[in-house]
């Protein structure tokens, strides 16, 4: 393997904003993919993807996730999205890097996927969902919108009975409820990379900027006047883990533990 090809050399970054329909942070989507190839290599041998292979929820431009597929040997990722616009350039994205015997992308329902023969064969889901809060989602980008404390997705997810977890868990879309849920699921916290963030034009829209403000005040996350942070982390069922490292998640997430 060339050893500049790593998650963290993505294509030139183009800024925080719509790029050809697409939303498009290019810091955001580095620190994902880095530590998305961190975790999976550090913990292989409690993630079983050698074996079993990756599922993905929400694969969008597929472009972060595509270098890690580049950098990783024997990783595969099958990878879901409602989007078929998404889908058509998550395809276009695998093909460009030479990844598509590695990385497939379905149009379809996660979900639906998840209950599928194919989905019960997979126990380890990467995600960075949407998790912008916001009383409903008539936003800028309603691709966006998780829900009123922008956790729908992740709460679900958790729900739907994987053994490993790999996602994306923001300061301000109550990560304290997330993780409570977690651990009522008989999830751990493995270990996390976490990253301060400015606000984006989407977290600054009015609407949204006012409602984080709400939720962060009465204690369902963290904010700071334009900043926040993401965590990604990894949780699993596995009994190999016994150590669980919520407490330092919440704290690096400006959290009381």
């Amino acid at each position: 393997m060339d050893p500049r090809d790593t998650a963290v050399l993505l294509p030139q970054p183009s800024g925080n904003h719509v790029v050809d329909g697409f939303f498009d942070c290019a810091e955001e989507s580095a620190h994902y993919a880095f530590s998305v190839q961190l975790l999976l290599t550090q913990y292989a041998s409690v993630v079983p993807w050698q074996s079993e292979g990756v599922a993905e929820l929400g694969s969008g431009d597929a472009r972060a996730i595509a270098h890690v597929v580049r950098a990783v040997p024997g990783l595969r990722v099958h990878g879901t999205d409602i989007s078929a616009t998404s889908v058509e350039r998550a395809r276009q994205t695998i093909s460009g890097l030479d990844v598509a015997d590695r990385y497939t992308v379905e149009h379809g329902d996660f979900f639906g996927w998840a209950d599928s023969p194919s989905g019960r064969d997979v126990s380890t889901v990467i995600a960075n969902p949407p998790y912008i809060p916001a009383p409903d989602g008539d936003i800028m980008m309603p691709e966006l919108w998780g829900g009123w404390y922008g956790n729908d997705l992740v709460l679900r997810l958790l729900k739907a009975g994987f053994d490993h977890l790999l996602v994306a868990l923001p300061s301000y879309s109550d990560p304290a409820a997330t993780l409570a849920t977690a651990a009522d699921l008989g999830y751990r916290v493995v270990n996390f990379l976490a990253m301060g963030l400015e606000f984006g034009a989407y977290s600054r829209e009015p609407k949204v900027r006012e409602h984080i403000t709400r939720l962060t005040a009465a204690g369902h996350g963290w904010a700071g006047e334009d900043e926040y942070v993401v965590a990604v982390a990894l949780l699993t069922r596995s009994p190999q883990v016994t150590r669980d490292r919520a407490t330092e998640l919440k704290r690096a997430l400006q959290l009381s533990a």
